[in-house]
């Protein structure tokens, strides 16, 4: 536990028969409990349980604990929430977060000495639905001065998602023109994969609710934009009120994409394998419409097609691929070539209603939590 009454900055050190570890940290910032939000059982949004009496964080070797100003919704959080991802039961939600260094560890995993108490960071590790998260150094970044903080985390694991479903994960498969399909890009990581994917050089194909038609088209990032309707009574596309097979062959002359981004899941596997161009990959990549369904590998035998399964976590394995693709994420911020829509921010407190808001399909940009 931190201590009671320290003065201003203080040290703690920690000797073992291995290291010796400095831990710094401003203390009058710090306190024994703080809020957050706790799940101890899996369900849906009611299972968000706000708390005030929280602990805070203990600091670890290779550490930082950050104080949260943001934490960004993704469909991860609702994953986690219902049990689809394993968590141990109790834990906070919320995979990623922004704020400032209140603490790290001098230990060798910071011995460059590129973070600092007091710089503004954004991060990826669980638990970011607290005003105090304990992350490991190697899962920070840096914030540049011309971007605001909440466009930085919005950046996160979106914007570093669709980073390497457009640049890694087709492992070449994909060239210059070649044409691609990207689901639901009027909202979440998908409206950053069309972007991405026009800046690789790739020609788009993209899908959308017919609320969200507008917005798609004044940020242009696709070359062809199949308009859905939307499931009754809800916000989000209905799949099977247009020919998405048929209008895909007609634009690329009956040969299909080479590519897939499929982060709807069940709604949509039968349709990607029908859009598939010969020796095309299928990306599935999320669960929005509910997990993909098993299906024999067989079905891919008509095209000698490819499909894969992939996640975050193996495109930034290191410090040094993180901040690669990061570095590109602000580069292009930066100079205008992605655009980054944040459509709503919660309080925290009003965790359920994002949970709900979400999930409603309505979003038309990131979803973020103010700490």
């Amino acid at each position: 536990m931190f201590p009671t009454s320290v003065k201003n900055t203080s040290v703690l050190i920690s000797l073992s028969f291995f290291a010796l570890h400095t831990y710094i940290y401003p203390s009058s910032s710090l306190s024994y409990n703080k809020k957050a939000v706790v799940i101890n059982e899996l369900g849906g949004p009611e299972c968000l349980k706000l708390v005030h009496n929280h602990p805070t964080p203990q600091l670890r070797p290779g550490h930082a604990i950050i104080q949260n100003q943001y934490a960004g919704l993704n469909f991860i959080d609702t994953y986690f929430r219902k049990g689809l991802y394993k968590a141990a039961l109790p834990f906070v939600p919320g995979q990623e977060g922004g704020g400032t260094i209140l603490a790290i560890s001098s230990d060798d995993t910071n011995n460059d000495s590129t973070f600092q108490v007091g710089d503004v960071v954004v991060y990826g590790t669980l638990g970011a639905y607290a005003q105090y998260t304990l992350v490991p150094v190697t899962q920070l970044v840096k914030v540049p001065q011309n971007v605001s903080l909440d466009i930085a985390v919005s950046c996160y694991t979106q914007g570093l998602t669709a980073h390497y479903l457009t640049t890694s994960v087709h492992c070449g498969m994909l060239q210059t023109n070649d044409w691609c399909l990207i689901y639901s890009v009027g909202s979440g990581t998908c409206q950053w994969a069309a972007q991405m994917a026009k800046i690789q050089g790739y020609k788009v194909i993209g899908t959308c609710s017919q609320s969200k038609a507008a917005a798609v088209k004044q940020v242009g990032a696709c070359d062809e934009l199949i308009v859905l309707k939307e499931v009754e009574g809800m916000s989000y596309s209905d799949y099977g009120s247009v020919d998405i097979v048929g209008k895909v062959m007609d634009i690329t002359n009956q040969k299909g994409v080479k590519c897939i981004l499929d982060g709807v899941g069940k709604s949509t596997v039968d349709i990607s394998l029908g859009c598939l161009a010969q020796r095309g990959l299928y990306v599935s990549f999320g669960n929005a419409s509910g997990a993909v369904p098993a299906f024999p590998v067989l079905r891919l035998n008509a095209k000698s097609a490819f499909v894969t399964r992939p996640k975050l976590k193996d495109y930034v394995q290191d410090a040094e691929e993180l901040m690669g693709r990061w570095g590109d994420i602000m580069e292009w911020v930066s100079g205008g070539m992605l655009k980054v829509s944040v459509d709503c921010v919660f309080d925290l407190e009003d965790v359920k209603e994002g949970h709900v808001y979400l999930e409603s399909g309505k979003s038309k940009g990131k979803i973020l939590y103010k700490i």
